[in-house]
């Protein structure tokens, strides 16, 4: 159930809806299959397949935003227009123009798309009221933008924000691994990569690689600058933090899974366990890692 990505949000002023007026808003744009025509359909589904739109644990919420998507690769198309093109040309007795090379692929597209496979993709959401954040489980910036839009479509208004800090990213990990020294609670573990500022962008990278203090103090020396590093915090949970401030490749370690409520045997009891579980440890973790980039910048 744990997320494997953060894209972090900050609610810039209090947000404390409940849970019905939530469902109520998301109901308006919830997903539904799309017709045999449709390219793309988007919507809220049920994060249990319950038929509720919003998960609640006391004041955790979780969403998801669901993606479907017909796989119609372009180069199909276009090997159907390549071949019906030289029928047209005898129909009519010269060559289609590019305008009509346009709409013979409109056409095409048309007539396959019933015949196209689907692909769904879902995108979870974590809203935690109580400490103002809200995390988007996606790998890249692009889906988050795609999830925060459907977001501030169905939830009007949201006083959203990305998070800033006073120290940047880059500065604060460049930082630690030049003086070999972690933020409290933190350790560095074996993955990072160093990015020159130069226009050649020169990368090193080291992946499950022991880490030679006085080689990245060279390579800093030289110009580089840290832009990807692995971590633990507290002996808890695993991620790796980007130059954006993204988190990415969570995973919690061996205590947590420990702590899990092992004598839970209902699936449902088991799913809200874990999701508080991961809540409260997340929390406590971005708390921590605010506070190591010198802590949060109010815009």
């Amino acid at each position: 159930m744990w997320f494997k990505n953060l894209q972090l949000h900050r609610f810039s002023a209090p947000w404390s809806p409940g849970a019905d007026a939530v469902e109520a808003s998301l109901a308006k744009h919830a997903f539904f299959p799309g017709t045999s025509l449709e390219m793309q359909t988007q919507g809220w589904a049920s994060p249990r397949d319950n038929g509720q739109l919003v998960h609640t644990v006391g004041r955790q919420m979780l969403l998801t935003l669901r993606t479907e998507k017909k796989l119609l690769p372009a180069t199909v198309v276009n090997q159907v227009t390549k071949r019906a093109a030289p029928e047209i040309e005898e129909q009519q007795g010269y060559k289609p123009g590019r305008k009509q090379i346009k709409e013979l692929k409109e056409q095409v597209t048309e007539e396959l798309l019933p015949r196209a496979f689907s692909i769904r993709r879902d995108t979870r959401v974590w809203i935690d009221p109580d400490n103002g954040w809200l995390a988007i489980d996606a790998a890249s910036a692009a889906k988050a933008d795609e999830v925060r839009g459907m977001l501030f479509k169905a939830l009007d208004p949201l006083p959203l924000a990305n998070l800033h800090v006073n120290q940047s990213p880059v500065a604060a990990m460049t930082d630690w691994l030049s003086t070999d020294i972690a933020p409290t609670g933190f350790t560095v573990d074996q993955e990072i990569e160093l990015q020159s500022g130069a226009e050649s962008k020169a990368t090193v990278r080291y992946v499950r690689h022991p880490l030679d203090a006085e080689d990245l103090r060279r390579h800093i020396s030289g110009g580089k600058r840290c832009t990807r590093l692995a971590m633990t915090w507290n002996d808890r949970v695993s991620f790796v933090l980007t130059d954006s401030l993204a988190i990415k490749r969570v995973a919690p370690l061996d205590v947590i899974k420990e702590q899990a409520d092992n004598t839970v045997s209902d699936e449902d009891e088991r799913f809200d366990s874990d999701f508080t579980l991961m809540a409260g440890e997340l929390a406590g973790m971005l708390g921590d890692l605010t506070e190591a980039l010198g802590g949060e910048r109010k815009a």
